[in-house]
């Protein structure tokens, strides 16, 4: 498994280790779970953009 280093500031690393602790999960797993649904969440909508946009094209093509 590849390593990352990031930045941020200690008191939001305060707050994720403190959430990893109530989980009993590693402050790895906690972020990895947290980047996992964000990119499912804008996975999702993209489709729905897209979705939309495709709606919005063929409305146009049939009137």
């Amino acid at each position: 498994m590849a390593k990352v280093l990031i930045s941020m500031r200690e008191d939001f690393l305060n707050k994720i280790d403190e959430l990893a602790e109530d989980e009993q999960r590693t402050r790895s797993e906690l972020i990895r779970q947290a980047l996992r649904e964000y990119i499912r969440r804008r996975n999702r909508a993209s489709s729905a953009q897209y979705s939309k946009s495709a709606e919005l094209i063929e409305s146009l093509l049939l009137d």
